[in-house]
């Protein structure tokens, strides 16, 4: 094989190619290749920080679903302690009333007991009257029989 003139017309060419691709095309090719690279550093950082935002948003979130449901049953239990309350209340007032409806029933039942006493007292008085005036009808003085009977309904 031998050098000719092609040969070496090409690696001149080639040469002058190499050089101007390197003169003018590869720092081009080097820059848009850095601000990729860059581009992709950015978005992966943006990325990374993205993702510890969340974290750090779902953690917030947590705590405050935690919180809302630690709110929620303490307000539960205050209404669940409140209802307890009212219920006791109701209980003490109907205890409260149920004994003033038995005072004033019993009061009222002495007060008939006492009434039906008198006038059970008037009867077996008038019955017993009566009967005296029956066996007694010959005897004038009915002043001195009232008084006997008078002392005996007393008694009564």
């Amino acid at each position: 094989m031998d050098i000719n003139a092609t040969l070496i017309g090409q690696g001149l060419t080639f040469f002058v190619f190499i050089l101007v691709t390197m003169k003018f095309v590869w720092p081009n090719i080097q820059k848009a290749m850095a601000e990729r690279e860059q581009k992709i550093a950015d978005g992966l950082a943006a990325a990374e920080k993205g993702k510890q935002e969340l974290e750090q948003a779902e953690e917030r979130s947590q705590e405050l679903v935690n919180d809302g449901k630690q709110k929620a049953s303490d307000i539960i239990a205050q209404a669940q302690k409140r209802g307890d309350e009212m219920i006791e209340e109701a209980k003490s007032e109907a205890r409260t009333e149920a004994d003033r409806v038995k005072a004033s029933a019993q009061a009222e039942i002495d007060q008939e007991i006492a009434t039906a006493r008198e006038k059970l007292k008037t009867e077996v008085a008038a019955l017993a009257i009566a009967g005296a005036e029956q066996i007694l009808m010959r005897e004038v003085d009915k002043s001195a029989h009232n008084e006997v009977l008078d002392k005996v309904c007393a008694k009564l």
